[in-house]
């Protein structure tokens, strides 16, 4: 077995650089898309509802995409032929999400706005978990948890922009945040076609400036003590799933119940915020209260990623000094109590306190279960267990969207500032899960 050369930093950078562009999109999404649905007439108790279709897709999508993406070699490599189609089918769903009242000749507003939802959200998953498995192809063990801290950096700087960037086209170049009932804003408009510009320009850095191993380096790079690869077939993705490594299990339910609470902050800050913040009553959506509260909305989300972004910067040494699963654990916990602060708050800039907590806990989850889960796979199949282990972020989704709107409504008497809470405690409880977690090759134990 011969070991994988250590990148310099800059390679690395490179290589994850396409991220900037994903999560730039992405935080748009999370920021805008129920106040867009809002816009165009989803009741706020429906709104998990129309958020459900994206993680299904993904669901189904993710490990196939893993399977095939293990399996692929092309003149674009292995990884980069999915992330590269994630990207386009991304930006185009988001310039027609926003722009879906054009289509009401054929299919109501609110429709089509959740379709492209559904696309944004598939095509940002297949972009997202090659990215993971790249990481791992390309280095070596002790440089793991730098790669995905520096992910997590980019990520970071990304979905800041894409989280400020509504507030900014208004407050600092003039772009009205005002509209009529049923109609986008033109700064929201205009955000979402500058970041599906920006993600498919930030792809292709990553696709023209990063070098994959070919299937024969990476068999030379293979463990010693893998097996032997059985007969290749897609229905082999059960197999796997039924034989993951125990360590992937355990990371399972911390990852449930961290993508819970991930979850119901996308789909509910924006009218928790309007109604418990600003006192809006919840059928309220085109007010300039209310967009004010949007654009406020995208700051915060701007505020944890930002912090995601610094914080990730001394993940690396944190987890060398105590261990990555103290540190995880740690960051859950801060980010829990975040949360359930955002209940006790009555002014939006005392949010920013909370959002600081969310975006420790966000940096952690976005960086320690993959390089915990990392050291534990076979590198043969690193891309379709990455797929598979997508299933932990999907399905805590699919229950929420399930049945966080009916919580709501019927057990948290239609105020949605109550999801914010459950979103802390379910934070809590995957901190104290991170406890069992078994880390195969952490250098503190």
């Amino acid at each position: 077995m011969s070991k994988k050369p250590a990148l310099s930093f800059w390679q690395i950078v490179n290589m994850s650089f396409g991220f900037l562009g994903i999560q730039m999109g992405f935080a748009l999404q999370n920021a805008n898309a129920s106040r867009i649905l809002g816009i165009f007439g989803a009741d706020v108790h429906h709104l998990s509802w129309f958020w459900i279709v994206a993680p299904v897709t993904g669901l189904i999508v993710q490990p196939i995409i893993g399977y095939y993406s293990d399996r692929t070699w092309t003149r674009l490599g292995r990884r980069r032929p999915y992330f590269l189609t994630g990207a386009i089918l991304a930006a185009v769903g988001m310039m027609l999400m926003p722009n879906a009242d054009m289509f009401t000749a054929f299919l109501p507003a609110l429709w089509v706005g959740a379709g492209m939802l559904m696309i944004m959200d598939a095509s940002f998953n297949v972009a997202m978990e090659p990215f993971r498995a790249l990481v791992a192809d390309l280095l070596p063990s002790d440089q793991r948890t730098l790669g995905f801290s520096i992910q997590t950096v980019l990520i970071g700087i990304g979905a800041v922009i894409g989280s400020w960037l509504p507030y900014m086209l208004t407050n600092w170049f003039g772009i009205s945040n005002q509209t009529n009932a049923g109609e986008v804003p033109l700064n929201l408009l205009l955000s979402f076609i500058i970041g599906a510009s920006v993600l498919v320009i930030s792809i292709l850095v990553t696709v023209t400036g990063t070098k994959e191993y070919s299937p024969e380096e990476m068999q030379k790079f293979a463990e010693d003590n893998e097996p032997e690869e059985e007969h290749s077939s897609l229905l082999n993705i059960f197999t796997d799933f039924k034989n993951m490594p125990l360590t992937m299990k355990q990371l399972g339910g911390v990852q449930f119940f961290s993508w819970f609470a991930l979850f119901g902050m996308w789909v509910f800050t924006t009218p928790a915020i309007a109604h418990h913040i600003y006192g809006l009553p919840l059928s309220d959506t085109s007010s300039e209260t209310y967009q004010n509260a949007g654009d406020w909305v995208g700051v915060l989300f701007g505020v944890y990623n930002g912090i995601a972004a610094i914080f990730a910067f001394f993940l690396p040494a944190i987890a060398h000094k105590v261990g990555r699963k103290k540190t995880h654990s740690i960051a859950l916990i801060i980010g829990g109590l975040g949360f359930l602060s955002m209940y006790l708050i009555d002014d939006p800039k005392g949010l920013i306190v909370s959002m600081v907590g969310i975006g420790i806990a966000w940096a952690s989850i976005l960086a320690m279960p993959y390089a915990i889960l990392a050291g534990s796979i076979p590198a043969r199949k690193m891309g379709v267990y990455m797929g598979i282990f997508n299933f932990f972020i999907v399905a805590p989704q699919i229950v929420n969207a399930l049945f966080g709107g009916p919580l709501v409504k019927y057990l948290y008497g239609g105020n949605p500032i109550f999801a914010i809470v459950t979103s802390g405690v379910s934070l809590l409880i995957a901190a104290m899960l991170v406890v069992r977690v078994n880390d195969v090759d952490d250098v503190v134990k």
